[in-house]
């Protein structure tokens, strides 16, 4: 095995952009070829990864194109949600006819759109054998990590472990309109940012010596609501911006979702965490937002409370853009810049931790494993939603569960 890996990134949108700004703080991997099925944007993509200086990309036909080179090493699974089980097949397939070999697959949030596409994707990479990672960004953020190594080895070491944690997860909406299409994406805010949320809180509850296994989701009871979207003035906003398909009049998605996870611990514990992802929140732009409490100590993490601040008086006419901050929501006003999004937000300290995982034949820090684990909690939340009770984790029926928002079905 080469010291360098040769990554292809299937996808070319907002999300593997955001990789390949975190792959200019990782020096031991390349990033050599992009896939999409729009050729325009893959070559776009390919030009913005040799314009960082993170590998000389290039584009490529087909998924088994990129397999079939010997160059590249691992896939970085970037596209869309409904497109996961196909990008899946037809890597496994290239693989299992001998067209190319692989060292692994790294795998965005959330795995799948339901636990039993879910289910699939560990199934297909495992008959393979093929090494997987599951790209969660925000466990990785540098100031998780560093605030949750500290207070573990200081506040609980003396006075005892955590008892709560919270996070949040918060913007003013996706960027494409499939995001906001429940069929397509699998669900609303819960789909699409909890799986973040619901991961972290579990994180900063356990104990960093020891696996994730010895915090284990027990209950659930979670809220779904649409605020803002499902109002008559944005349903047509909304479908003035993300076009004819995205209709909350007739198929709203949940634009506010909230859950409680009762946890219980090996060491006999009962602890808490608390998750709150919105597309209805007026800020700045994307707010995340984390807390940890314990019998003498605390942690607070904001991600816009940056330290820089701009501001520009109503002369300044600046065009609309999000060079602040993700979803900035203005341009005039005094503002927080979050100055490198990529490393707060933990993209290249994640993206290192993988690339050297495969690298040097590990198991990463996460797997397709713990991506399931997270699809069955946000599914029992959805049903937990549905039934307006507290469900036991897991929920009986939860492996064949779709949300009524994905079948078209919820109201709000």
């Amino acid at each position: 095995m080469a010291k360098r890996l040769g990554i292809g990134m299937v996808g070319s949108g907002f999300n593997a952009k955001f990789h390949l700004q975190g792959f200019v703080g990782v020096r031991d991997a390349d990033v050599l070829g992009v896939w999409s099925p729009n050729a325009k944007n893959a070559a776009t993509t390919a030009g913005v990864a040799k314009k960082l200086g993170v590998g000389d990309a290039k584009p490529y036909p087909s998924i088994t194109a990129m397999v079939e080179d010997p160059a590249i090493d691992a896939i970085w699974l970037s596209g869309p949600n409904y497109a996961r089980i196909e990008n899946v097949e037809e890597m496994v397939s290239a693989l299992e006819r001998g067209k190319g070999k692989l060292v692994g697959v790294a795998c965005e949030k959330p795995l799948a759109r339901n636990v039993s596409e879910a289910k699939k994707v560990l199934e297909l990479v495992n008959k393979v054998g093929l090494a997987h990672g599951y790209l969660e960004n925000q466990v990785f953020a540098p100031p998780v990590e560093a605030g949750r190594t500290l207070l573990w080895a200081r506040g609980a070491k003396i006075t005892g472990r955590p008892y709560l944690a919270r996070a949040a997860e918060e913007h003013s909406g996706p960027h494409g309109p499939w995001f906001w299409q429940g069929a397509l994406q699998g669900g609303g805010v819960l789909n699409d940012m909890m799986c973040h949320s619901s991961l972290l809180v579990q994180h900063l509850l356990t104990d960093p010596t020891k696996p994730s296994t010895s915090v284990r989701p027990a209950r659930i009871t979670a809220h779904i609501a649409s605020l803002k979207w499902s109002r008559p003035h944005y349903v047509k906003k909304l479908t003035a911006t993300m076009g004819k398909d995205v209709n909350y009049e007739k198929a709203p998605s949940e634009d506010f979702a909230s859950v409680v996870i009762e946890f219980t611990t090996d060491d006999g514990h009962k602890v808490l965490g608390e998750a709150t992802t919105s597309w209805s929140f007026v800020g700045a732009g994307l707010r995340l937002s984390a807390e940890l409490l314990g019998p003498e100590y605390s942690l607070a993490w904001n991600s816009l409370d940056s330290g820089l601040k701009l501001f520009f008086s109503r002369e300044v006419q600046g065009k609309v853009g999000e060079d602040l901050v993700e979803k900035q929501n203005a341009e005039i006003g005094q503002m927080p810049l979050v100055a490198n999004e990529a490393a707060a937000y933990g993209y290249e300290a994640e993206d290192r931790h993988f690339v050297q995982a495969f690298l040097n034949k590990q198991k990463p820090a996460l797997t397709f494993d713990d991506g399931l684990q997270v699809v069955k909690v946000l599914m029992t939340a959805y049903m937990s939603a549905e039934q307006g009770r507290t469900l036991e984790f897991p929920a009986p029926g939860v492996d064949t569960f779709v949300p009524a928002v994905a079948r078209g079905t919820w109201k709000p």
